[in-house]
């Protein structure tokens, strides 16, 4: 047990240092002689957070040690707040106090919590309180000082508007760890403008400037620490959207947009610091309402929360949680998925459920017969058991973590604190728990036992039935880990192999053998092996491709062997076996993949899922929602992040690719709008950490960026393959002036140089996700040799003056990819413009031919048997050629042929513009299409894009005799 001996050192420094500070007070043999001095030594026994409070706030220490909390000393906290802070003049002195405050009380509540002054739920209602307090004291200060400086937010009516905060999560239900972080959505009832200043603002402006002061407030680290660390990612559109909204806004987000994972949160949305009295509180929940509770029983619900168990199961296993208590098997996290599932479907029809507290709801699930009364009884158990796990060890050092100790002290400080401590019974009354947890190992015992009564209860009400046999005791290869050489080749034999196959099948399936023999293979990853390996070989030799399947399977599974979660994640489903032999036997890059990244596996579990892409319009939300819960602050589990959502899209586009769901424009189509949904994410996280240190150029209004990125090449014309790179260009709103609000003020031109660097950085760094896309930054303006980002009035001096002609030529298959619409609009006529200049053909033509030709030399392929599809004469590079020169000697003619930047439609209005036939038209998209297609399954199949030169010989024949007609 706790050794409190090891901690009298620490307390007889702070006894020296009020006897030191307040000698008449506290004498220099105070600490023997006190009543309270056990306790207190027990309080920092348990926390080294309170030790650190008290070391900082000696008069605090001093009327602890004089009268030891109770929990009736942790109550009206927005009283005490409120007189605190109408004696705070400045932001300064607001920081302070709410810190000091904070930190004074969750001292208290520690205390509290160690020395059982408090039940598990009175520690966490407290927290909760004191969060809101807070929240609710910080913003009602700042929304004075805001009024005073911008004026009084009102409705068309002249009334005065308010900020309304929803706190999500635990804070919603009353249920606030020691260290969590608070999710919150700002919004406010009307849109509108201020009155009484001398500049009015709108209404929507007031509020984010408050909210975003509202959230440094908490938010910073100052000498004092933090308040809480504040998440706005669960408004509507996460980052990129408003910081507040309307109530109409809101209303229209959620009816028209508003996902199952959103509906899921807003279960535990609470209006914070409500009166009753203000019809805009009631007006608010009536507006949420109808989109978190349907009014019929809503069993529609039930396959998303079957594929939300999934993200559950396949966060462990990413992130390697199994001792989370939050997140792992049996963890907090289950049961509040179990509770909130009963709210989902059923609580449109039964208001009891139309309540935020767990424990409260888990009663009235049982009088529905939702669950029996063991189940209800063990969950609460468990919750209470792992929520007295989470907030000692938050308390320990005020961090947020949900993982099991692996320091001594902190085991044995858990070991204490879980012996023995207090619940509400039925009654709410005080009753003593005790567990028979005398060390690490017997604690570790009662935690399975609930975390397994938790799980037992997840999968019967989630309904995820995987009960399936392998059948290996049927096959040939039942016993294939204790099997000699012979014996392999009898079964190969058996299984109606080739002889001339079998020599080379063995070496493999032996060279296998001897690899798992040297790999730390623990033993339940060996039993599920011996068990699992014999359904996959009789798997893998009956599928007609064994031959190239069997040697990009194993590698997976010598990749994975010392993770079991992944075998058992195949073992137990068998159609995910199937979908990854059904793509390995087609795709070597697919299986590549696979054994570098085995998250990807997961993908698997669902067909359906793994073929239903998002439309393209989608990407960026289907990319916010897989990084809404990432920290912001961790830039390399961000960019990791970026590397998953893009090889697993990869997977699932490949996936349809193979099996036939979607044609070969679709392909392009879906990697070209996942590249950009990532660009996005890329220059947004860049431009968070440029203007944290430099602020934002002076001349842009919120919300702006004054920053454009142009897709050149397969990019730029929407026809992206698998392994392509990215051409990019950077341009921006090019103004006189410097940055503001930063730490360190620059000039506007090098911000945006740095920003540009940042931007390549960012996609160049690798991790053990692999790099995020090679970045081509060559065809900006002069080349390597030209500034890394131009304004875009440079750019537009060069392209007019000083481009040569294959620049003009690359910018016919150039797009805006990244930026606000003005931008967007000012380069497409700048490159309207430059397209449609006027030029002289017979030069025009000279310079495509030559430079063409240039290219023949340096890349073409040499062996007249092969046929280089990119390279070669008559292949993908003259289309592009043919494409580009008719464009630029067409369009000063008729500048319809300057808009679109794919070369399908480029033919389309050619032949719609009668520069060609119709039927030149749609032979060269023909062409160009199956061109395109050969190369994409290639890459599947990692080969280059190199094929027998009798292959597409009538394509070949066809674009050279089209090549003739232009430039001879």
């Amino acid at each position: 047990m706790l050794s409190l001996s090891v901690f009298e050192p620490s307390l007889n420094r702070l006894a020296a240092g009020l006897t030191e500070r307040f000698p008449e007070q506290f004498p220099a043999d105070f600490a023997a002689r006190n009543v309270n001095t056990p306790l207190m030594l027990q309080a920092i026994a348990m926390s080294d957070f309170v030790k650190k409070v008290w070391q900082n706030q000696p008069h605090f220490l001093a009327e602890c040690w004089q009268t030891l909390p109770t929990l009736a000393d942790c109550e009206k906290y927005s009283e005490r707040l409120s007189a605190l802070l109408a004696q705070t003049e400045t932001e300064e002195q607001l920081y302070r106090v709410l810190r000091r405050f904070r930190n004074r009380e969750m001292a208290k509540l520690s205390l509290c919590q160690s020395v059982n002054r408090g039940t598990v739920e009175e520690i966490f209602i407290r927290l909760s309180q004191l969060a809101e307090s807070l929240i609710i004291g910080a913003r009602d200060w700042l929304y004075a000082q805001a009024c005073s400086e911008m004026g009084t937010p009102t409705d068309q009516h002249g009334h005065p508007q308010r900020l309304y905060i929803l706190g999500m999560g635990k804070l919603g239900g009353f249920e606030l760890n020691f260290s969590s972080d608070i999710d919150l959505i700002f919004t406010y009832p009307e849109n509108g403008e201020t009155q009484g200043a001398r500049r009015s603002v709108d209404n929507q402006r007031f509020f984010t400037r408050l909210g975003q002061r509202l959230i440094n407030a908490l938010d910073q680290f100052t000498a004092d620490g933090f308040v809480y660390r504040t998440d706005m990612r669960l408004r509507p559109f996460g980052d990129s959207g408003a910081l507040a909204l309307s109530f109409a806004a809101m209303e229209t987000y959620y009816q028209e947009q508003g996902r199952d994972w959103e509906r899921y949160a807003m279960i535990k949305g609470r209006i914070l610091g409500a009166d009753e009295a203000d019809p805009n509180v009631n007006a608010l929940r009536q507006m949420l309402r109808p989109f978190i509770y349907r009014r019929y029983i809503d069993f529609s619900v039930i396959q998303s929360l079957r594929e939300m168990k999934g993200k559950i199961e396949r966060e462990v296993r990413r992130r390697g949680l199994a001792d989370n208590i939050k997140l792992g098997a049996g963890g907090i996290r289950e049961i509040e998925f179990i509770v909130q599932v009963f709210q989902l479907i059923r609580g449109g029809r039964e208001v009891a459920l139309q309540q935020h507290a767990l424990l409260n709801l888990l009663p009235e699930i049982e009088k529905l017969q939702l669950l029996t009364a063991q189940q209800r009884q063990d969950l609460t158990q468990a919750y209470l058991f792992l929520r007295r796990v989470e907030n000692v060890l938050q308390a320990i050092d005020d961090k947020q973590t949900q993982l099991l100790p692996t320091e001594e002290t902190d085991r044995q400080r858990l070991i204490a604190a879980t012996a023995e401590f207090t619940r509400w019974d039925e009654n709410r009354q005080a009753t003593v728990v005790r567990y028979p947890i005398r060390d690490w190992q017997s604690f570790y015992t009662v935690l399975q036992e609930q975390q397994q009564k938790v799980r037992s209860v997840f999968n019967q009400l989630i309904g995820d039935e995987n009960d399936t046999e392998s059948n290996a005791e049927n096959s040939d290869w039942v016993d294939f880990l204790e099997i000699d050489n012979n014996e392999i080749m009898t079964i190969l034999a058996e299984n109606q192999i080739p002889e001339s196959e079998t020599e080379e099948i063995c070496e493999k399936l032996i060279q296998f053998k001897d690899s798992l023999a040297r790999r730390p293979i623990g033993t339940r990853g060996r039993e599920v092996l011996s068990q699992w390996l014999p359904y996959l070989l009789s798997q893998i030799f009956a599928h007609s491709s064994y031959r190239v399947l069997l040697p990009r399977i194993l590698n997976i599974v010598e990749k994975i062997v010392t993770r079991t979660t992944y075998l058992e994640l195949l073992q137990e489903n068998p159609q995910a076996l199937e979908q990854l032999i059904e793509l390995c036997a087609q795709s070597q890059m697919i299986a590549e993949q696979m054994a570098r990244h085995p998250i990807l596996l997961d993908e698997l579990l669902d067909r359906k899922a793994l073929l239903d892409l998002p439309s393209f319009e989608n990407y960026p939300a289907e990319l916010q929602q897989y990084l809404l819960r990432l920290p912001e602050d961790d830039e390399e589990q961000y960019i990791n992040a970026l590397r998953q959502f893009k090889q697993t899209t990869l997977l699932r586009v490949a996936a349809a690719d193979i099996l036939g769901a979607l044609p070969v424009m679709k392909v392009s189509d879906h990697l070209t709008y996942l590249a950009e949904a990532i660009i996005a994410a890329v220059v947004n996280l860049a431009w968070q950490q440029m203007t944290t240190r430099f602020g934002v150029p002076e001349h842009l209004a919120t919300g702006e960026k004054g920053f454009l990125v142009i897709g050149y090449g397969k990019l730029g014309g929407i026809e992206l393959g698998y392994k392509s790179d990215l051409d990019l260009v950077c341009l921006y709103d090019g103004r006189e002036g410097y940055t503001v609000g930063g730490k360190k003020q620059i000039d506007i031109n090098q911000f945006y140089l740095r920003l540009t660097q940042k931007v390549v950085s960012i996609f160049s760094i690798k991790t053990s996700a692999g790099i995020l896309y090679e970045v081509d930054m060559r065809l900006r303006p002069s080349g390597e040799a030209g500034v890394l980002c131009s304004s875009l009035k440079a750019f537009e001096h060069y392209q007019h003056n000083e481009a040569w002609t294959w620049e003009t030529q690359a910018l016919v298959r150039a797009r805006a990819v990244y930026g606000e619409p003005n931008l967007r609009r000012e380069f497409n006529r700048i490159r309207r413009e430059v397209l449609s200049a006027a030029r002289d053909l017979d030069k025009l033509k000279t310079d495509v031919r030559e430079m063409r030709e240039k290219m023949y030399l340096h890349l073409a392929n040499t062996d007249k048997t092969r046929f280089n599809i990119k390279t070669d004469a008559g292949g993908i590079t003259d289309i592009e050629f043919i494409a580009q020169y008719l464009v630029l000697a067409n369009a000063p003619q008729n500048v319809d042929l300057a808009y679109w930047s794919d070369n399908v439609r480029i033919f389309d209005v050619m032949a719609s513009n009668n520069v060609m036939s119709l039927d030149m038209a749609e032979n060269l998209k023909d062409c160009y299409t199956s061109l395109r297609n050969r190369i994409h399954h290639l890459n599947l199949l990692d080969e280059p894009s190199v094929v027998p030169a009798s292959e597409f010989s009538e394509v070949r024949s066809f674009i050279q005799q089209v090549w003739k007609q232009l430039f001879t």
